[in-house]
């Protein structure tokens, strides 16, 4: 990978100093010769202190580590519930449905734990070559009967002996199957939480070796991206490249939440983003993207701070336009389909101009932009 490094040069000339004297007699003066020019060096500028990208990475990730555990614990949990009556939902539905209600409840309250840390961290995973694949395996990654070119590149292997291969990114697959979203990741009873004779959303048991094999992975990768976040270096490459592949990502994420429950309702075919709105998740990541620019802004004022002082105006106000919307909802507004692209295309034309000026910013700079993978 090519790396540009910021280089100043600047030359100064040393005057040219003729002196010629004239004798009494008039006799022809002798010509001083020119001096050769003199190069000064140029004061290089110390370079920008990251440190604080990299703390609260470190940090984010730590709790998201934590989160995965704790999920993972009680999935295992679960697993031992089912474990015991020999894997027959229909006797463990029967027989234990309160310790498997608790369970079940206990790692979900885990997921939506884990799901928000990792969109604070998103927006710098997914921006930065080095860390960008994580964020495949645990968010973007899409399975393989969906996306083949795109699939999280895992395959899951259960403890009865099935191979699921390539079924998507693991917060979906630990979602979908906590909530009983995918056929495939449910046990086949119906499992009516509430006792009110209505099967409704979540109310359904997990099959307990996805679960189990789920988690367990979700919780492995995660513990990896906290060492390779505690290992990362922050470079103005990363910082600046975080913001251009990231911040033009909004009509994207405004179709994810279109095509949700929190839009589509029942005719959703999503199987995730149905527990936490995606509203909420742009604007975690938005508040990581914020991160990144706090950190990087001094550099960027350097060459160009009225720039500077847009870029952050721009995110600003993005991030408030999503939070507008966001506040709608839950106070109990569902949004059409239509509305949805209206207002996702309002924020990506905001989300543009902000890449722009990062863009510019970033060729006065002279740092090269890296942009880890399409999204």
């Amino acid at each position: 990978m090519r790396r540009s490094h910021r280089i100043f040069s600047l030359l100064s000339l040393a005057s040219l100093v003729l002196a010629a004297c004239a004798a009494p007699t008039q006799r022809p003066a002798s010509p001083t010769p020119a001096l050769a020019p003199t190069g000064t060096p140029s004061p290089v500028p110390p370079p920008v202190d990251l440190s604080g990208l990299h703390t609260y990475l470190t940090g984010k990730t730590g709790e998201l580590h934590t989160a995965t555990t704790a999920l993972k614990n009680a999935a295992q949990t679960y697993f031992q519930l089912a474990s015991q009556s020999n894997f027959n939902y229909a006797a463990l539905w029967q027989n234990h449905s309160q310790e498997a209600i608790a369970a079940v409840n206990a790692a979900r309250a885990a997921w939506t734990q884990a799901g928000p840390l990792y969109r604070q961290s998103e927006g710098i995973v997914a921006g930065t070559p080095s860390l960008a694949d994580f964020d495949i395996l645990l968010s973007a990654g899409a399975s393989a009967a969906a996306d083949a070119q795109n699939a999280a590149p895992y395959d899951l292997t259960l403890g009865d002996g099935r191979v699921l291969p390539r079924p998507g990114n693991l917060l979906g697959v630990t979602e979908s199957t906590l909530w009983g979203t995918w056929p495939d990741f449910t046990a086949p009873v119906p499992a009516d939480f509430n006792r009110d004779g209505t099967l409704e959303f979540g109310e359904a048991l997990p099959d307990a070796y996805v679960l189990q094999a789920a988690t367990a992975a979700l919780d492995q990768y995660a513990g990896e991206l906290q060492t390779a976040a505690a290992a990362w270096t922050p470079t103005p490459s990363d910082a600046l490249s975080a913001l251009v592949t990231m911040v033009p990502t909004m009509n994207e994420d405004f179709q994810s939440w279109k095509q949700s429950r929190f839009v589509a309702g029942d005719a959703t075919t999503r199987r995730d983003l149905g527990v936490i709105s995606r509203l909420a998740d742009i604007l975690d990541i938005l508040s990581s993207l914020q991160v990144v620019h706090d950190n990087v802004s001094p550099l960027i004022q350097r060459v160009t701070p009225r720039q500077d002082q847009d870029i952050r105006q721009g995110l600003t106000d993005l991030r408030a336009f999503v939070a507008d919307v966001y506040q709608q909802e839950q106070d109990g507004k569902v949004f059409t389909p239509e509305e949805a692209d209206l207002l996702g295309s309002e924020a990506q034309n905001r989300a543009t101009a902000i890449t722009g000026l990062v863009t510019q910013a970033a060729a006065q700079l002279n740092v090269e932009l890296v942009h880890p993978r399409p999204r």
